[in-house]
């Protein structure tokens, strides 16, 4: 199975467990890898045989503004089914980053994979 590839997605959100993190939005970093069979795009050069990542892209951005979640995880969770439920995507793996959550750290998150490979 083929994989399309958006990384380093940069989006805005209101994530966090403090107090002081419910009132601000912060920037979540995702990277994703969308398995799909893009021989049939290729074939006849058509956007519509194969995943538009402009579209999730722009779908991500919509989810993550009106999103608030404690949570890293959850925000993964349910952007993960989301995403498969709306674009009909078999399998996923998600990395999202929350950057500067962790001083001596570049960056934290979680990375999950979701659905089968066929």
């Amino acid at each position: 199975m083929d994989r399309v590839l958006i990384e380093g997605l940069a989006v805005e959100t209101v994530i966090g467990v403090y107090a002081w993190e419910r009132s601000i939005r912060q920037r979540l970093v995702l990277d994703l890898e969308l398995a799909t069979d893009i021989r049939p795009a290729a074939a006849d050069d058509d956007l519509a045989h194969t995943l538009d990542y402009a579209a999730i892209s722009a779908r991500i951005g919509d989810f993550a503004t009106h999103s608030r979640f404690e949570l890293v995880e959850t925000f993964a969770e349910r952007l993960a089914a989301l995403l498969r439920e709306e674009f009909a995507i078999a399998w996923l793996r998600l990395t999202v980053r929350k950057p500067g959550a962790v001083a001596e750290a570049h960056a934290v998150g979680v990375r999950i994979e979701r659905g089968e490979i066929t």
